[in-house]
C-alpha cells in the first residue's frame, strides 16, 4: 500500500509541493471512516470566496481550481449558477468550508463538482443541478458531486438533489494500474467518507440519454475503504446505494425513504468486466432504516444482488418496511448465474474507531444532523424532511414540480480568522457557523 504521508513529505523535500500538517487528529470533530484523518487544506493559504459569479476572481471556481494547500472560506452567501459547467478539482489538499458563509449559505445550481484528486474535505454546501429546461433524453447528464479516482475525501453535511445522473458518487476507472485487483484499487476511488448528507430527488424521466435516471449514490467497481454513514436518501428511484463489482464498503446508520425500483443494490456485470477475473464484493450493512413511500414498488426487497458476481455480506440490524407496515424481503436476486452470497458473522472491513448506532437511534440522529447547515436548512431540505416525517412526497422528473430553483438574496460577511479554529474550521465560541 502506498504510504501517502511519506510520498508527500518526499515531494515537499524536493521542492515540489507544500504539505499540510499530518497527524493523528481527525479532520474535524466527528469525522469518520478511513479518510477521517485527512488534513484537507490544513496549514494552507486561506482563499476567500467574495462573489457569487460562476467564474473569475473571487469565485468558488477559481478557489477550487487553485494550486497548493488551501482552505476555501466564504464572505458571501446565496446562489452560485454554474451555467452547466461543472467544477473539476484536480489539485490536492483542499478544505471547502461552507459553514463559514453568511446565511443562507452557499447553493450551487446548473452544475456540479468533480473531485479528481486527494485529501479533500467538503462541508455544508448544497448542490442542486436541475434539468434546467433540457428536453427529455437530450444528454444533459450531470452529477451533484462525484469523486473520480480520488482518495482520502470526506463529504460531510452537504445537500444534493435534482441531479440528472447520480446525486453523489465515488467512481473512477475499473481496471487501471496493472493486472491485479490490488493495483486496480489504487487507481480508482478509495478511502472515501460520505457522512450526514441529504441525497434526494434525483430526477427520473429528465434529460439523461438513457431516460429514467433518478439515482442516489453509485460506488463504482473496485472502490475500497468507503464509508457511507448517517445520510438521508429520499425520493431516489434507484441506487439508494448501488455498489458495483469488487467493492469493499460499509453502509451504516442511513435513513432511506421512498426508494422506487431499487433500495440497496450490489451488481457485478460480466459484460463490463470482460476478460478480467471477477472479484468478490465485500459489504457491511449495519443499522440502516428503510421506509417505503408513495413511489416504492410493492415487492421491493431491501437489498438486490444482481449480475454475476459473488458477495461476502455482513448485515445486521437493518429494519426495512413498506409504507403499509409490511416487512421488506431482505434480499432479492436478479441474475442468469446465481451469485453466491456468503453471510458473515463479522465485518470483513471496518474503519478503526467507528461505532455504528443501534437502528432505533438513526431517525432522530439523521433528522438532527443530516444535510447542509442543519441549524438553518433551506426550503428544499425543510420540505424533504417534512415529507419523510409525514410519509408523503414522490419521485419527480423536474425541479419545477416542487417549486424550481430556490431564490436567495445575496448576503455578505467578512471572514474573521480569529473567530475560527483553523485546523478544524469550527467556531471558537461553539456556534455552528
Amino acid at each position: 500500500m502506498i504510504d501517502r504521508r511519506r510520498l508527500m513529505l518526499t515531494a515537499a523535500a524536493a521542492g515540489a509541493v507544500p504539505v499540510p500538517a499530518f497527524g493523528s487528529a481527525t479532520a474535524f470533530p466527528g469525522a469518520m471512516g478511513w479518510a477521517a484523518s485527512t488534513p484537507g487544506g490544513r496549514g494552507g493559504r486561506i482563499i476567500r470566496v467574495t462573489t457569487l459569479a460562476g467564474e473569475g476572481p473571487g469565485s468558488l471556481r477559481a478557489a477550487l481550481e487553485a494550486e497548493g494547500p488551501r482552505i476555501v472560506v466564504f464572505e458571501v452567501g446565496g446562489i452560485i449558477d454554474l451555467q452547466r459547467r461543472d467544477i473539476r478539482v484536480s489539485n490536492p489538499f483542499l478544505t471547502i468550508a461552507g459553514q463559514t458563509a453568511p446565511e443562507p449559505g452557499i447553493s450551487l445550481i446548473r452544475g456540479g463538482i468533480s473531485l479528481r484528486t486527494h485529501d479533500v474535505i467538503a462541508r455544508h454546501i448544497r448542490i442542486r443541478p436541475g434539468v434546467d429546461g433540457a428536453a427529455p433524453k437530450s444528454g444533459w447528464e450531470v452529477d451533484g458531486l462525484t469523486t473520480s479516482g480520488a482518495h482520502d475525501v470526506i463529504v460531510d453535511q452537504c445537500s444534493f438533489s435534482w441531479a440528472t445522473d447520480e446525486n453523489l458518487s465515488a467512481s473512477g476507472p475499473r481496471f487501471e494500474g496493472g493486472a491485479t485487483a490490488e493495483q486496480w484499487r489504487q487507481h480508482t476511488s478509495r478511502r472515501i467518507t460520505f457522512s450526514r448528507n441529504i441525497v434526494s430527488e434525483g430526477l427520473s424521466n429528465a434529460s439523461h440519454a438513457k431516460g429514467e435516471h433518478s439515482k442516489g449514490t453509485l460506488i463504482h467497481d473496485n472502490a475500497t475503504q468507503v464509508l457511507i454513514v448517517g445520510n438521508l436518501y429520499a425520493h431516489d428511484h434507484e441506487r439508494n446505494q448501488l455498489f458495483k463489482g469488487g467493492v469493499h464498503a460499509v453502509s451504516a446508520n442511513n435513513l432511506i425513504y421512498n426508494p422506487g425500483n431499487r433500495c440497496m443494490h450490489y451488481a457485478l456485470n460480466a459484460s463490463e468486466w470482460g476478460d478480467h477475473p471477477w472479484e468478490v464484493g465485500q459489504l457491511s450493512i449495519v443499522g440502516n432504516v428503510t421506509r417505503g413511500g408513495p413511489s416504492t414498488r410493492a415487492d421491493l426487497p431491501f437489498l438486490i444482488v444482481e449480475g454475476q458476481g459473488d458477495l461476502d455480506l455482513y448485515a445486521l440490524d437493518n429494519p426495512a418496511r413498506h409504507a403499509d407496515g409490511r416487512a421488506m424481503q431482505e434480499i432479492g436476486v436478479i441474475s442468469d448465474r446465481e451469485p453466491k452470497i456468503r453471510r458473515l458473522n463479522a465485518s470483513p472491513h471496518w474503519p478503526a474507531g467507528f461505532e455504528a448506532r443501534p437502528s432505533d437511534q438513526v431517525e432522530a440522529w439523521v433528522f438532527s444532523e443530516a444535510g447542509a447547515r442543519p441549524w438553518a436548512r433551506d426550503v428544499v431540505d425543510q420540505r424533504i424532511l417534512r415529507e419523510v416525517r409525514n410519509g408523503t412526497g414522490r419521485i419527480i422528473d423536474d425541479e419545477a414540480e416542487v417549486g424550481g430553483y430556490p431564490v436567495m438574496a445575496e448576503t455578505q460577511r467578512p471572514f474573521v480568522e480569529a473567530d475560527w479554529d483553523l485546523p478544524t474550521l469550527t467556531r471558537k465560541d461553539g456556534a455552528p457557523g
